[in-house]
C-alpha cells in the first residue's frame, strides 16, 4: 500500500499565522479556511470585521481547490468563457483559493475570502508558501 502525505494540526497552525500575517501586513480583514484533500474543514480564522457571508465563501473556494487540485482561478475564467460552469458542484468557483501541493501530493488548500478575489489569493498563497 502507498503511502500518502496529509496535513498536521502543526502545519494549520503555521499556514493560518502566514495568511494572517499576509492580510495583517497589507490591513486587509479576511476568512481564512484550511480544508484536507477531501474538502474537509481543518483550520479557520474570521478576522474582526469580516463580513459573515465571507466565511462560508472561504470554505467553499476552499473545497473547490482542494477537489479539483486547481486555484480556484482557472474556474472563474472559465466560467466566463463558458457560463454553464458556474452550476459546477465542486463548490465556490471564484479567485480566492490554492490548492496545497506536497511530494506531489494534493494534500488541501487554501481559500481566502473578505477583500478583492486577486488579493484573497495573495493571502491564500501566503500560507502555502509556509508549508513550504
Amino acid at each position: 500500500m502507498r503511502a500518502k502525505p496529509s496535513l498536521t494540526s502543526v502545519d494549520v497552525k503555521k499556514m493560518l499565522a502566514a495568511c494572517e500575517a499576509k492580510a495583517n501586513e497589507n490591513r486587509w480583514s479576511v476568512a481564512i479556511a484550511i480544508v484536507d484533500d477531501g474538502g474537509f474543514l481543518l483550520g479557520f480564522q474570521r478576522m474582526d470585521g469580516v463580513a459573515p457571508v465571507s466565511a462560508e465563501v472561504a470554505i467553499g473556494k476552499a473545497r473547490a481547490s482542494a477537489v479539483t487540485k486547481q486555484p480556484t482561478k482557472v474556474f472563474e475564467d472559465r466560467v466566463k468563457e463558458r457560463p454553464a460552469f458556474a452550476t459546477f458542484p465542486a463548490g465556490v468557483l471564484i479567485q480566492g483559493a490554492v490548492p496545497l501541493i506536497h511530494q506531489s501530493e494534493c494534500v488541501g488548500a487554501i481559500g481566502v475570502s473578505g477583500v478583492k478575489s486577486a488579493e484573497d489569493e495573495q493571502v491564500a498563497q501566503a500560507g502555502a508558501t509556509a508549508l513550504g
